[in-house]
């Protein structure tokens, strides 16, 4: 059996039916760690849960699906209440890794694409941290937020304006509440992905491990289990001295920055006869 930090310990991590959620789920699991698998989708949660409990059948701690919208305050307030009743246990983690992803172009961008954006991936991950912060605080003994932002938080990409505001803005949350949550002993940082090979990006361009296996420095596509074993460290004790930070995890991606649409835009450019760059322009 593997050392387990998180014996005792509940986490819950949003949007983890599938993708790196689910990843981050399982990990923390394996890890000791009691977790609650939250989806909008009542029947993704249950499957994923069920996956989760039967890939750690030697664990004593435990997955429990807990389905509902993680950019409505009254489900969270609900969803945490669930997390700290668990028997034996201190909801100790947070991972509030819900979101939305929205391309569309700047000038016909409409306010209600805006808004679920915004809904989710802001107002979620703001009242998920504050109201498992009040538990954390009447529990004592601290505690452990992880946000997840994006790369295309730090970084323009084409067609992501709302989507990369509001990761920018979840890693300025991160810094905020050093401020209030420092005292109590609750670290909070943001975990950044890049790149990363999940069903959705795999179903929205099938080579998409090749096209950034090209594009990001290290000659490879991020697994979900790249930022699950990053996420998992951040909680930890060994990380309790780090608050307030924003890790990227990208293969060096913005440290060098292309991206498919730069590609594209230097094979328009070309002379004739040149060779253009060995990569596709991801459809979007």
């Amino acid at each position: 059996m593997n050392y387990q930090p998180f014996i005792g310990k509940t986490a819950i991590v949003t949007g983890s039916a599938n993708g790196i959620g689910f990843a981050i789920a399982k990990h923390l699991l394996h890890e000791g760690a009691n977790v609650i698998v939250n989806d909008i989708d009542p029947e993704a949660a249950e499957a994923a849960t069920e996956k989760i409990n039967k890939s750690c059948e030697y664990c004593d701690a435990k997955a429990y699906a807990y389905a509902g919208d993680a950019g409505d305050p009254a489900f969270i307030k609900e969803m945490v209440g669930y997390a700290a009743s668990i028997k034996d246990s201190k909801l100790d983690m947070i991972v509030a890794n819900a979101g939305l992803t929205e391309f569309g172009d700047f000038f016909e961008f409409s306010p209600e694409s805006f808004q679920k954006v915004v809904d989710l991936n802001l107002r979620g991950s703001f009242f998920l941290a504050q109201t498992a912060a009040k538990v954390m605080k009447e529990q004592g003994g601290g505690g452990n937020i992880v946000l997840i932002g994006s790369n295309v938080g730090a970084r323009a990409y084409k067609n992501l304006a709302a989507y990369g505001m509001s990761k920018a803005g979840i890693s300025m949350l991160a810094k905020q509440l050093v401020l209030p949550l420092g005292p109590l002993d609750i670290s909070i940082n943001c975990v950044a992905p890049g790149a990363t090979l999940t069903e959705r990006t795999q179903q929205e361009e099938p080579d998409y491990a090749g096209i950034w296996a090209q594009l990001n420095p290290n000659g490879r596509v991020g697994k979900p289990e790249d930022i699950a074993h990053t996420v998992g460290f951040m909680l930890s004790p060994q990380s309790r001295h780090i608050t307030g930070q924003t890790l990227l995890v990208d293969g060096g991606w913005t440290a060098y920055g292309p991206s498919p649409f730069t590609a594209e835009r230097l094979r328009n450019e070309l002379p004739n006869g040149a060779e253009a760059p060995k990569v596709s322009v991801l459809k979007k």
